[in-house]
């Protein structure tokens, strides 16, 4: 008998297509169909029926990305016993069995992201101002990829858009009840715009207003991007995997430590023309 069970999946997403299963390309629901296979979980990945709460492009991240599957054997889909085929960019870290109607996607009431950016020469005042401008329902138009063969409604509702300076990076937080395609690296885009004096803070309201005004911007860069959290309401019954939090956390931590040595060394291949090379 099947049975709907629920993940909550995280991915450093550097090598992957996205999020979403695509033809001869690495992606993060490819990944964890093969490993469903694997284990036995799964017996066939038409049955199963793999959805996620949402799409994320290549090259984005996610700590609590929700997918859905129907299993055959629901016992051996849980966390550590799946991560033991998942490679090391994907993991499983909790899990719940739900109806055979949930819909991680449609079901979701809000989701949260964090774009993580280098604390430059921002006017940090500003962009807080031009986040202000953001919050509410609005058509954001402007600030997604138009797709004039199949043009979808444009408006959503940021209920949050908070940011702030944590050393050297600047935190971007935002909650919205849903995301259009590029709509949150390219609201990132323009609030560091306004905070470079670049854009005045009134371009984000003309920005707002697309049927009056046009513009494209380029999207941030899609590394800086984590989806956060997926909220529902009832939320599934969530069982925490504690091992395979240990096992995931003791491997970042080692990899957080790594990278801090790689970006030390890093900062020596910059030679400045004003001085000599340091080579103590």
């Amino acid at each position: 008998m099947l049975m709907k069970v629920a993940l909550k999946i995280g991915y450093e997403g550097s090598r992957f297509a996205g999020s979403q299963i695509q033809p001869d390309q690495r992606t993060v629901e490819g990944e964890i169909l093969k490993a469903l296979l694997e284990v036995g979980a799964i017996s066939d990945f038409e049955k199963a029926d793999l959805s996620s709460a949402g799409r994320t492009d290549a090259g984005v991240h996610s700590i609590c990305q929700v997918v859905s599957f129907f299993s055959d054997k629901p016992g051996m889909a849980i966390p550590r016993i799946l991560n033991s085929k998942l490679p090391r960019d994907v993991w499983a870290w909790a899990y719940a069995e739900v109806a055979d109607d949930f819909d991680p996607r449609r079901h979701a009431v809000r989701r949260k992201y964090r774009y993580v950016l280098n604390a430059e020469d921002y006017d940090i005042s500003k962009m807080r101002d031009a986040a202000k401008l953001f919050i509410g329902e609005h058509n954001f138009s402007n600030f997604t990829k138009k797709d004039k063969k199949d043009p979808k409604p444009t408006v959503r509702n940021v209920e949050k858009l908070d940011i702030r300076t944590q050393g050297s990076v600047i935190k971007i937080d935002i909650v919205a009840n849903a995301y259009l395609w590029n709509m949150i690296r390219k609201i990132v885009s323009a609030l560091t715009l306004v905070g470079t004096g670049n854009r005045p803070l009134e371009w984000i309201s003309r920005m707002l207003d697309p049927e009056n005004f046009e513009e494209g911007i380029e999207p941030a860069p899609a590394y800086g991007l984590v989806l956060q959290e997926v909220q529902y309401n009832p939320e599934p019954g969530w069982t925490v995997d504690m091992y395979a939090v240990k096992q995931v956390n003791d491997f970042f931590t080692r990899e957080s430590n790594r990278f801090r040595v790689i970006s030390t060394i890093m900062d020596q291949f910059i030679i400045s023309p004003e001085k000599e090379m340091d080579l103590d």
